[in-house]
This record gives structure tokens, sequence and C-alpha cells, in this order.
């Protein structure tokens, strides 16, 4: 059985190339480009990880909506990978303050991505 990932990312470049390449690696995926979108994948279907943009060109942030998953009983332990841009210092104590799994700024590696999602994943 396949492991799951949502994808939450508001560029749809950025969002496609990384649902391929998890695709590839054989796992099942789901895209959202915003919060709102996101919440209502995950009110359907149960994810074992989330991939999360801090930045959303939407008003809930990725921060914002990773306090509110680990608010809710069907996602509070899901592993979340915040990925962003933003490197500083109180953005990464923000993530490790919402018990994110892992914080990845862009530029990234893709394959970094993946053995990281990887490793998390196996520990479960």
């Amino acid at each position: 059985m396949s492991h799951s990932i949502l994808i939450v990312d508001d560029e749809p470049s950025l969002l496609k190339i990384l649902s391929f390449k998890l695709r590839r690696e054989g796992f099942l995926t789901f895209e959202a480009t915003c919060a709102e979108d996101a919440e209502t994948i995950l009110s359907r279907v149960a994810v074992d990880l989330i991939v999360l943009d801090v930045t959303l060109a939407t008003p809930t942030d990725g921060f914002e909506l990773a306090e509110r998953l680990r608010q809710r009983e069907p996602t509070a332990e899901t592993p979340i990978i915040m990925l962003t841009a933003r490197s500083l210092a109180s953005d990464i104590l923000r993530g490790r303050e919402i018990n994110a799994a892992g914080y990845i700024t862009k530029p990234f590696s893709t394959t970094d991505l993946v053995n990281r999602i990887h490793a998390i994943l196996d520990t479960l």
C-alpha cells in the first residue's frame, strides 16, 4: 500500500513538479493551491504526510493552516514538512512550535525532499 501525500503550494508549476516526482516514487498525491482547498481535501481523505508552503496567496498562510490542522483529531499527528522561501530564524522557530516534521527552504533539491519524506514515513 502506498503512502498518500497532500502538497499545498500556490505555485502551480511547482505543485505539478512535486506531484509528478512523488508519484514516480510510488506515492499517491493530492494537490491544493490554497488552505481552503487543502482543508476540503483533508475532510474527505486521510493522508500520511503534508508538504506545506508557508506563503500562500490566500488570507490563510501555511503556518495558520498547520496550526488549525494540529487542533483537529484526524490531522493532529499527521507529519507536516514546511516548504518555503522564508528562512528567517523566527519562521523556522514557528515551524518547530507547530511541531513540523521538517522545514525545507527554497530553492531545494527534490531528491532531498523525497529522502526526507521517506525518512519520516519509515518511522510511522
